[in-house]
């Protein structure tokens, strides 16, 4: 199943993407796409629903967070070898895990608001993983029996405060609107191999980033075991599993030289990921 949260901002309503494409309400099933909703018991209700028997929405509306109410927005970083190559840093022996701020967290063709002072804002194409059933200390090979289902994230950040400010990487992650997720939260069912899932971003149509997942250091299920035995997944928690390369902070010239391109009001960013879909966002100079 395709599921989606549509509507005004902070008034979403749960629907799905039917096989035809056709957005279809679930609020008559259903009162939020929370974690309790996606539990394997509520996915498996869902997945008996008619699709055809449900109401069909009008028009294009405004997609939300696929998930509501999202407890906690784990993020990991250098989890591309040739990533952490353009960024100069050493490939990781365990995964570097940080958090971006659930404040951030927005619709996927929301714009994007460069925070106050910033000078060095990039983009980052990402796997995000949602887990469906608590994980507290489990085995690699049972990962990913807790994941409820995947979508599309882009992991916006501002160098100068991730890097340059001291302290921990999470300031400059979690600034608000750069955490872009959706359309859709894709169940687990349709996604046989997550290692296995091409991704790409665009700025203002050129291509910026190309990988697939099968590259990454660490994959989903080794992700889903390794954080889980530092704090507990709860069900509707996100996991985004770190982007490939072509981020901006890595642009070189010709000859080598570093030659850095960060976002600037007006840019435009396309991402998607294969089967989880598309997002896009403008660009937009801080407002208070």
């Amino acid at each position: 199943m395709k599921l989606v949260r549509y509507g005004r901002q902070g008034k979403e309503t749960p629907g799905l993407i039917d096989p035809e494409g056709v957005l279809r309400d679930l609020s008559a099933h259903l009162p939020d796409l929370t974690g309790e909703a996606l539990s394997p018991a509520s996915l498996a209700r869902m997945a008996k629903l008619r699709p055809a028997a449900l109401p069909a929405v009008r028009g294009k509306p405004r997609l939300g967070c696929p998930v509501a109410r999202v407890g906690k927005f784990i993020a990991i970083g250098l989890n591309y070898a040739d990533h952490a190559a353009e960024a100069g840093m050493p490939l990781p022996t365990e995964p570097v895990v940080f958090m971006k701020a659930t404040s951030c967290i927005q619709g996927p063709n929301d714009p994007v608001m460069l925070p106050k002072g910033s000078k060095k804002t990039d983009w980052e194409v990402e796997l995000g993983v949602v887990i469906g059933t608590r994980a507290r200390h489990v085995a690699q090979k049972d990962a990913l029996r807790h994941v409820a289902g995947y979508c599309v994230v882009n992991d916006v950040s501002e160098r100068a405060f991730q890097l340059e400010r001291g302290g921990t990487w999470d300031k400059g992650k979690g600034c608000d609107t750069f955490g872009p997720i959706g359309p859709w939260l894709v169940t687990a069912d349709e996604v046989p191999n997550p290692q296995r899932l091409g991704l790409w971003l665009d700025l203002n149509g050129q291509r910026m980033q190309t990988g697939n997942t099968r590259t990454m250091v660490f994959g989903v299920a080794r992700l889903v075991s390794y954080v889980s035995q530092f704090m507990t997944l709860e069900p509707g928690d996100v996991l985004t599993t770190g982007t490939p390369p072509g981020v901006g902070m890595g642009i070189k010239k010709k000859d080598g030289t570093p030659a850095p391109r960060f976002l600037r009001p007006g840019d435009v960013m396309h991402l998607g990921i294969d089967g989880l879909g598309e997002q896009t966002q403008t660009v937009q100079a801080f407002v208070r």
